[in-house]
């Protein structure tokens, strides 16, 4: 996910771009992943993730493969965003999805461990990308990718051969029951709502996660404290997920949605007031540390409420949505920053939009508790 982001200046750089084409692989890579979680999922959900990650691994490879070897932006953003992009959905959405299936008593936990690995790869993949591309470029750097994908996630998807109990009982029709009225509305009518949810929370979240670097430069800070406060940012992430794990499990999907973006609305404000370099990093650390739970509980609120042989397609969707929300709130920052000149409107826009997802939170609260729930079966952690 991080590997086109660092690799952008050295590809500008041979293709002579401008950064906005320049910045164009990434939005093909984004959009693509978002779909893949869908189409991915969906697969998941009818061969168990086994078949898919396999798929989704020999093409990472020869996404790397092939993009090393383009002579244009375009063969480069085509490899990157269709091959890479859609291929490397099957490590979030999906996975978070099927592993959902093996647990009732702690799913929170096992979700958010999961859903670590993107901010873990956020925090350890750039440093190792950029020596790569710094003494052998960036086509080299994207051979060695190529190859680390394949020998090392094939072997570890034999351990994923085994379909969930829950994955093998959905597909000989014991779990065909659906919730009819999930939290008093239709299927249809709550998955929108959390399609909704997600754009919202990741359009607050982008602003801080895409611009501080920037906003840094232009307080007179520096890019170089401006990624390290970014680093900070994904650590702490981690540490955020994990900890709301635990809480899901103890307090449910969705106090736990509410309580993550109250926090993070409360966090975006403070950036509003505070630009100071010390400021900066305590508020970098602390957006980290309390928006990291939001996305996992996406997925534990669909499994309280939807069947289990539903969970692929309907997280993708949304982890979907959230995706859709990082690249819309990452530009829409931007376009805010080019007409005033500031990042202080940029940061109110993500308050705003942090509301929004507040507000949903708290009416699927307020919703009557699922009749129909959809356990593991009887025994599983």
């Amino acid at each position: 996910m991080w590997s086109v982001i660092v690799a952008l200046p050295a590809v500008q750089a041979e293709f002579g771009v401008a950064r906005s084409a320049a910045s164009l692989p990434y939005t093909v890579s984004m959009i693509s992943f978002g779909f893949g979680s869908i189409l991915m999922g969906r697969l998941s959900d009818r061969f168990g993730i086994f078949v898919p990650v396999v798929g989704g691994t020999i093409g990472l490879g020869l996404g790397y493969a092939v993009a090393s070897q383009a002579t244009s932006l375009t063969q480069f953003a085509l490899a990157q965003g269709l091959l890479v992009g859609f291929s490397g959905s099957i490590a979030f959405a999906p996975l978070i999805a099927d592993t959902s299936l093996w647990f009732t008593r702690r799913r929170g936990i096992a979700v958010s461990i999961i859903a670590s690995g993107s901010y873990l790869a956020g925090t350890v993949w750039p440093p190792v990308i950029q020596s790569l591309i710094d003494t052998g470029g960036w086509r080299r750097a994207y051979l060695v990718i190529a190859v680390f994908c394949v020998v090392t996630m094939l072997p570890l998807s034999l351990a994923l051969r085994r379909r969930s109990p829950l994955g093998e009982t959905s597909s000989t029709g014991v779990h065909a029951a659906r919730a009819s009225r999930p939290l008093g509305m239709s299927p249809a009518a709550l998955q929108a709502i959390l399609v909704i949810a997600g754009l919202s929370c990741c359009v607050a979240m982008s602003m801080p996660q895409v611009h501080i670097v920037a906003y840094c430069g232009d307080l007179g800070h520096g890019a170089a404290r401006g990624a390290r406060m970014l680093s900070l940012m994904l650590g702490f992430g981690i540490v955020s997920r994990l900890a709301s794990g635990w809480i899901c499990d103890r307090i449910g999907g969705r106090r736990t949605l509410l309580l993550g973006s109250s926090l993070q609305a409360l966090a975006l404000v403070l950036f509003i007031p505070f630009n100071g370099l010390a400021s900066l990093y305590v508020l970098s650390a602390l957006f980290g540390l309390v928006q990291g739970g939001i996305v996992p509980a996406y997925a534990v609120i669909i499994r309280e409420v939807f069947p289990p042989e539903e969970a692929g397609v309907r997280v993708g969707t949304v982890l979907m949505a959230t995706v859709f929300g990082m690249a819309l709130g990452g530009w829409m920052s931007g376009a805010i920053f080019d007409l005033t000149g500031s990042y202080q409107a940029a940061f109110l826009n993500g308050f705003l939009w942090n509301l929004l997802n507040v507000g949903i939170a708290v009416s699927l609260l307020r919703r009557p508790g699922a009749r129909d729930t959809f356990p593991a079966t009887e025994g599983s952690p």
